[in-house]
C-alpha cells in the first residue's frame, strides 16, 4: 500500500500541474489557433485535407477489402473503414506533431516561463479540431447507409475521453524524448506505420485469430475505435470490461507522462 505521505504528494502534484493549465488556459487557446493556422496556411484545400485523406483512404482499403480480398465487418465496409482511419489519424496527427512540438519552438522553452506541456497538449488540440471536421463526412455516411443512433450514442464522450487521455500520454512522452534524443522522430514514422495495422483500423482483429490476435488485442487503441463501432455502427454499448482496462491504463498512463515530463522540465532549456 502506498504510504500516505507518497500519495498525497502525488496529489498535490497532480493539483497543480491541472491548475497550471487552468491558470494558462488562454495562453493554451491562443497557441493551439496558432498552430491551426500555421498548418493550414496558404492551401488551397485548408480545413479540407482534415477530410481528404481518411476519404482516399478509405476508397483505396475499400477496393482492397471488397475486390481483392473481401472481408465481413456487419456493417458496409467503406463506414467500417473510415470511422477507423477518423480514430487513427487523430492519434498520429497528434502524436507527429507533439514529437517535435518542443525542438520546434526552442526560443519559447528557453526563454519564457509557463508550463511546457502546453505544446504537446496543443497538438492534441488541433488534432482533435481535424477530426470533429473529418466527423461530418461520418455522419453524412452514417444517413446514407441508414445507420440507426439510440442509447448508447451517450457512452460516445467517456470513448472520446479515454481516446484523448491516451493519446495525450503519448504526445507527452514522444515530445520529451525527441528532446533528449532526435532519433525519436525517425522511429516514430516507423512505429507509426506498423502501428497501424496492429490496430483494428481496417480490418477486424479477429480475422488474425490464434496468439497473435491475442496479442494485438491488447492494444488499448484497438480498444477504443471497437469501442467507437459499437455505439455508432452496431447501435450498441460497448463491452464495459475491456473499456475500462483501457481507461484504466489510459489514465495511469497520462498521469504517469505528466509527473515525469514535469520532473525532467527543469532540464529541457539545456538540451534544446
Amino acid at each position: 500500500m502506498m504510504p500516505t505521505s507518497t500519495a498525497g504528494r502525488l496529489c498535490a502534484t497532480a493539483s497543480v500541474l491541472v491548475g497550471e493549465q487552468i491558470k494558462y488556459r488562454e495562453l493554451s487557446f491562443q497557441m493551439t489557433r496558432r498552430d491551426v493556422v500555421l498548418r493550414y496556411k496558404q492551401t488551397v484545400m485548408g480545413f479540407g485535407w482534415a477530410v481528404f485523406m481518411p476519404l482516399v483512404n478509405t476508397i483505396v482499403f475499400s477496393l482492397v477489402f471488397t475486390r481483392v480480398a473481401p472481408i465481413d465487418t456487419g456493417v458496409p465496409y467503406p463506414l467500417y473503414a473510415y470511422l477507423g482511419l477518423l480514430a487513427w489519424n487523430f492519434f498520429a496527427s497528434s502524436l507527429r506533431f507533439a514529437t517535435t512540438s518542443l525542438t520546434s519552438n526552442a526560443n519559447l522553452v528557453t526563454k519564457v516561463y509557463f508550463p511546457r506541456e502546453i505544446f504537446p497538449f496543443s497538438a492534441v488540440a488541433v488534432a482533435l479540431i481535424d477530426t470533429v471536421i473529418g466527423a461530418t463526412v461520418l455522419v453524412a455516411m452514417m444517413a446514407y447507409y441508414h445507420v440507426p443512433l439510440g442509447w448508447p450514442l451517450l457512452a460516445l464522450p467517456l470513448v472520446l475521453a479515454v481516446h484523448v487521455a491516451v493519446t495525450a500520454a503519448a504526445a507527452l512522452a514522444l515530445s520529451m524524448g525527441n528532446l533528449f534524443y532526435r532519433d525519436v522522430k525517425y522511429l516514430f514514422d516507423v512505429v507509426l506505420q506498423v502501428g497501424m495495422f496492429a490496430t483494428a483500423v481496417v480490418y477486424p482483429l479477429e480475422r488474425v485469430g490464434g496468439r497473435m490476435g491475442a496479442v494485438l488485442a491488447l492494444n488499448p487503441l484497438t480498444t477504443i475505435i471497437n469501442a467507437y463501432r459499437a455505439v455508432l455502427l452496431h447501435n450498441s454499448w460497448p463491452p464495459a470490461a475491456p473499456l475500462a482496462a483501457a481507461a484504466l491504463a489510459a489514465f495511469a498512463a497520462l498521469g504517469v507522462a505528466w509527473m515525469a515530463f514535469h520532473h525532467c522540465e527543469p532540464r529541457f532549456a539545456e538540451n534544446i
